[in-house]
């Protein structure tokens, strides 16, 4: 009777074994499938969505950026002054037309001209000119100088303005506002601002 239950007992506890057994390998099977399923796929694992969601905030983050440091048209004041305000980097930008082609200009009192590239002259139909070289701290550059342009910042226009064309701009649609421009005003600095009045 003793010999009876022990092998009914040994026999139990091997089915017992085989049930475990057979239970791990059916959790496995089953964890092999799925989690190298969700391993592989980048939908599940989420990469898509984040490179759509990364690509959105730069992209507003850009455009936040352009729209801030895009210069601001000068703001004319009761007496017909001209304000320009300083940028981030210490420069003096506004947004202006030469010949009626909307430019962005940067105020730089040490050149004699306004410059532009020619890509711009063309399109401002700015034509002709003396031929000529210019002396920059980059070097001898040819081109020429025009002496009709209308040069207008707001609602001041000048006319007969010289403007030299040739020179290379970061961007076509920049130019330097030089003193064939600057010269008819009286400029005073006020704090981060630049006070442009007409003589």
């Amino acid at each position: 009777m003793g010999m009876q239950d022990k092998n009914s007992q040994a026999e139990g506890e091997r089915q017992k074994q085989r049930q475990i057994d057979k239970t791990r390998s059916k959790f496995a099977l089953f964890s092999r499938k799925h989690l190298s399923a969700k391993v592989m796929s980048p939908t599940e694992t989420g990469l898509i969505p984040m490179l759509i969601f990364w690509c959105a905030v730069m992209g507003l983050l850009y455009m936040a950026m352009t729209y801030y440091l895009k210069p601001k048209q000068a703001q004319v004041t009761a007496n017909g002054d001209l304000v320009i305000s300083r940028s981030q980097d210490g420069h003096f930008y506004t947004m202006g037309s030469i010949n009626g082609r909307e430019v962005k200009f940067m105020v730089d009192t040490g050149a004699t001209l306004v410059n532009v590239s020619e890509a711009f002259a063309r399109q401002a139909k700015i034509r002709g000119g003396v031929p000529t070289t210019f002396r920059t701290a980059n070097g001898d550059q040819p081109g020429s100088v025009v002496d009709d342009a209308v040069v207008s910042i707001g609602p001041v226009n000048v006319t007969n303005v010289r403007v030299g064309v040739g020179l290379r701009m970061g961007d076509d649609d920049q130019a330097l506002l030089g003193q064939s421009f600057l010269a008819k005003f009286d400029i005073t600095m006020k704090g981060n601002q630049m006070v442009m009045r007409p003589r």
